[in-house]
């Protein structure tokens, strides 16, 4: 997904992982409203935050966040 794109989903996975060897990244992910599944990758306190279940919404140029 882009960054100005706008949607909202569920969360259907959270994972992380070593992917260069020397970054963590964080991703979760999410089923939309409209039916797709994307991986999308937030920061760490937002991980910590969700949980497989909950909402998440990303409006135009800006970070996902826990609805």
């Amino acid at each position: 997904m882009k960054r100005e794109d706008i949607w909202s989903g569920t969360v259907v996975k959270k994972s992380r992982g070593l992917l260069d060897g020397s970054n963590l990244y964080r991703r979760v992910t999410v089923r939309t409203d409209d039916d797709r599944t994307a991986k999308v990758r937030v920061n760490r306190t937002l991980w910590n935050e969700l949980a497989v279940g909950d909402r998440v919404v990303k409006d135009a140029d800006q970070e996902p966040h826990r609805a």
